[in-house]
């Protein structure tokens, strides 16, 4: 996975350097097939680490910038309403695709999270 992630994270990123002083929040949404056989591979807080290593040196400088995430798993064989997603995820919803969204921004103040 973090391969894929780095390589279409070069596709897509405009920014001129990494990150380099910046609290981060990452938010990821992994839409998935449910026929694996081991679950633990789909596990949210396995799926975490090699996207924040995979965005290292690209999108910021280090992932000890990133101070928040948000992480969701979705299966593909659910009923997923596409109106307000990103354009990936309205894809890989209507062709049944694995994709994985990712998000970095600046962290919000911690009461805007509770």
């Amino acid at each position: 996975m973090k391969t894929v992630v780095r390589a279409e994270s070069q596709k897509v990123w405009t920014g001129s350097s990494p990150i380099k002083d910046a609290n981060l929040q990452l938010t990821l949404i992994y839409l998935c097939r449910d026929n694996y056989g081991d679950l633990n591979l789909l596990d949210t807080d396995n799926i975490i680490k090699p996207i924040q290593d995979a965005l290292n040196e690209l999108v910021y400088e280090d992932d000890g910038l990133i101070s928040d995430v948000e992480s969701h798993r979705r299966f593909l064989s659910e009923p997923i309403d596409i109106t307000n997603l990103p354009l990936l995820l309205q894809e890989g919803v209507i062709i049944g695709e694995e994709c994985v969204y990712v998000k970095v921004s600046e962290s919000q103040p911690l009461e805007k999270y509770l």
